[in-house]
């Protein structure tokens, strides 16, 4: 805390203290901020990828190599973290014992528990990022971090694979979107042999941990957004207003966790006409009445499903009404359906979407809600999908189509792949009425959309949705049985966080009926049982607009006929 206050924070209503073991330390309040200001940092103390390249050990080494593309930002940052963690007298050591040692994501599982999350999307996810890590780590950061020690004058102790694993986790657990300046961003940086280096190159993107819109200098600035699809996070640069988001760790702010209903928001004060101190990041009451002392004091770090909280931060929320479930068709599993080739053109030129995020909020919409809020962007769907319903009026819109809680873009996408030849030769029929025998012009994605549902319907397209959705149901199912299992496991669960009381055959407390087991093994129950609900109830919503699919297409073939 000290060493937070010498380098220019102010902590004016809180206080940073330990809170709780799988939590860390977290932020306090102390007394009554009656501005509702409750902490400033100066934004120089932030760590960004402009200030690793100003470093004076780090910079020079890692300069060429980002000018030349072979290393990001994050790698940046991830090097910084790794190399202050072990450097002798390092000026960041107070706010480095501050962090966890370890942490709660699937990265730090133990063997035995990582299996908790056999047939999960996860646990594909977290064998492969390990993976990329160690290669990583063996082929550029352990032969670098050891050169810029010995520069340095050596190192605390010997560098392992783990501290660069931990500097991985510090980055992905606690870093925010900062929107700056431009200026502020992206200075120039001047070498001595070789001018001046810019740093527009670089990609900062975004991890959204305040949901609000900050207001920099009087312009409104939307936080960018991590979006998880398949538990991978889209890099992106966002610039508005002369404004650009960079991620960073903001020493003080990162202390603050998570709660669906956020006590404080965090905003950026670039003048200083708010907090005092120009260009800075201070957090902001967001309750009407004044905090209890030591209360702790939460912001949000976005809607985020179990899925996404896990990978990133190591916890998930149970009942987490943010949940979602990710339904993807194999790319590489198309070069074995018929007519791939054609089938693989009009995926192209209709832009296919080859999975989707199907949020728990879309089944309030549905055949069969269940009471959770409806999701704001529903209604927009509905129009979108029923906008293509419009080719030649042969094909009827279906009664159905505005309780269909799947994607549009999903859906055509599915009905692209399951297409019989009939279909297929029927969708060219029609594109040549539009672009001619010529091919004066290409069709456009939309078109070639419509011309897909003329001619297929939906039944294919469900059919396959339904079969996808009991492929991913079995492999749920599979290692760790049914949701009635997991919700057992999970009244007897009696959660410990000493490694100790784990060691040995049965972890069962005698006459109590509880079962001893680790927090990462109850998240990943947790987890994995919100996925086997989510897909039992989609797949219900999918089976039924099946059936009224083949009704209707039915009916409407009778009535050709007659």
């Amino acid at each position: 805390i000290h060493w937070l206050q010498v380098n220019g924070g102010e902590l004016r209503g809180s206080k940073i203290k330990y809170s709780h073991s799988n939590k860390g330390c977290g932020v306090y309040s102390s007394n009554d901020a009656s501005d509702g200001i409750l902490l400033v940092v100066p934004l120089e103390l932030a760590i960004t990828p402009m200030r690793v390249l100003q470093d004076p050990l780090l910079g020079s080494e890692c300069r060429a190599s980002f000018n030349e593309g072979e290393v990001d930002d994050r790698f940046l940052m991830n090097l910084f973290l790794t190399v202050e963690r072990l450097r002798k007298n390092s000026s960041w050591k107070p706010y480095l014992d501050m962090l966890p040692t370890t942490f709660g994501n699937p990265l730090w599982f133990t063997d035995d528990e990582l299996l908790e999350l056999r047939g999960t999307t996860l646990y594909r996810a977290t064998e492969l990022q390990k993976k990329t890590l160690l290669n990583l780590y063996n082929g550029k950061v352990k032969d670098l971090v050891k050169k810029l020690l010995t520069l340095d004058g050596g190192s605390e102790r010997e560098l392992s694979f783990e501290d660069f694993l931990w500097a991985n986790s510090v980055f992905w657990t606690r870093a925010l979107s900062i929107p700056l300046p431009h200026s502020f961003v992206f200075p120039q940086i001047h070498e001595e042999q070789n001018g001046c280096l810019s740093i527009e190159k670089s990609s900062e993107a975004s991890t959204d941990r305040n949901s609000s819109n900050e207001i920099i200098n009087g312009k409104d600035v939307k936080e960018c957004e991590v979006t998880g699809n398949d538990v991978e996070v889209a890099e992106n640069i966002s610039v508005q207003n002369d404004i650009v988001c960079v991620e960073g760790l903001v020493p003080g702010i990162d202390f603050c966790n998570h709660d669906l209903k956020a006590a404080a928001t965090w905003e950026v004060d670039a003048t200083g006409s708010v907090t005092g101190v120009p260009s800075s990041m201070y957090l902001l009451s967001a309750v009407q009445s004044p905090f209890k002392i030591e209360k702790e004091i939460s912001i949000s770090y976005g809607n985020k499903g179990n899925e996404e909280l896990l990978y990133l931060y190591g916890f998930v929320i149970d009942n987490n009404p943010d949940d979602y479930l990710m339904v993807h068709y194999p790319v590489e599993a198309i070069e074995n359906i018929p007519f791939s080739d054609s089938k693989s053109q009009l995926l192209e030129a209709q832009k296919a979407e080859m999975r989707c995020l199907l949020p728990k909020s879309l089944l309030d919409g549905g055949f069969f809600p269940v009471g959770f809020p409806k999701d704001k962007g529903n209604d927009d769907m509905e129009v979108a999908r029923t906008c293509n319903y419009s080719w030649s009026g042969q094909r009827k819109t279906p009664s159905y189509v505005n309780k269909l809680v799947f994607p549009e873009d999903f859906l055509t996408t599915l009905r692209t792949i399951a297409m019989r030849e009939d279909e297929l030769f029927h969708v060219s029929s029609l594109l040549e009425e539009l672009v001619g025998t010529e091919g004066e012009r290409q069709p456009t994605d939309v078109e070639v959309r419509a011309a897909v549902w003329e001619a297929c319907g939906d039944s294919g397209a469900l059919q396959l949705l339904v079969d996808l959705l009991h492929v991913k149901m079995t492999d749920l199912e599979e290692y760790s049985g049914t949701v009635d299992c997991d919700t057992t496991l999970l009244e007897k669960a009696y959660i410990t966080d000493c490694p100790e009381e784990l060691k040995g055959d049965g972890n069962e407390i005698p006459g109590t009926g509880r079962v001893r087991m680790s927090r990462n093994k109850w998240s990943s129950i947790v987890y994995r049982r919100g996925q086997k609900q989510l897909t039992r109830l989609f797949l219900k919503e999918a089976e039924h607009a099946l059936q009224l699919s083949l009704s209707e297409q039915e009916d409407n073939g009778l009535q050709n006929h007659s």
